[in-house]
């Protein structure tokens, strides 16, 4: 099975389109932020939250839980496809409905290998979600997608990839999106 969660109207053929509203073309309905889902464990390939998980899980509790649950409808090396705006950027800043920042720092937290690295070593910067609650994720691929007028810079080579990072560090607008994509890893 393949799911495409919060999908509002951009619904993908050849998966189940969930969304908290009703649309035409909505398959399912249903709100994410309650748990239980209502799929078995391990009886999805892919997950794809294209614009949506920024919308969901205000309250950590409730962020957590639907990780937890996205993690347990996963079957091992399913794969997890995530588009969100960056949080520095006015396609985020500017919707009132986008209620949690998501970046690919905040998503290492539920990879189990990483957060035993970080114990291992004695790293108490970084929370080890992935033990605390019991997922594990990887970060398979990344693409960071640049506002326009960076991206030309880019393009032209008038901008180099650290000096992009370093503008990113210090104003907004200058990354677009994130577009990420995880692996389940279950034993």
């Amino acid at each position: 099975m393949k799911l495409n969660l919060g999908c509002g109207s951009k619904t993908i053929e050849g998966f189940l389109n969930v969304d908290k509203f009703f649309t035409a073309t909505t398959d399912v309905v249903f709100d994410l932020e309650t748990t239980p889902w209502p799929w078995a464990s391990d009886s999805v390939e892919e997950v794809r939250l294209i614009h949506s998980l920024e919308h969901m899980g205000q309250d950590t509790d409730t962020y957590l839980n639907i990780i937890k649950e996205i993690y347990r409808i996963c079957a091992n090396g399913a794969l997890v496809v995530i588009h969100v705006p960056h949080p520095r950027h006015d396609n985020y800043l500017g919707d009132p409905t986008h209620v949690r920042p998501i970046t690919p720092q905040s998503l290492t937290l539920f990879d189990k290998a990483k957060n035993e690295e970080w114990l291992a070593g004695g790293v108490s910067a970084a929370t080890p979600l992935a033990i605390y609650i019991g997922v594990d994720f990887f970060i398979a691929g990344l693409t960071t997608v640049l506002d326009p007028p960076y991206h030309e810079k880019y393009l032209n080579e008038e901008l180099s990839l650290d000096e992009i990072s370093q503008k990113a560090r210090e104003l907004n607008n200058v990354i677009a999106e994130y577009h990420i994509s995880l692996i389940v890893r279950k034993s």
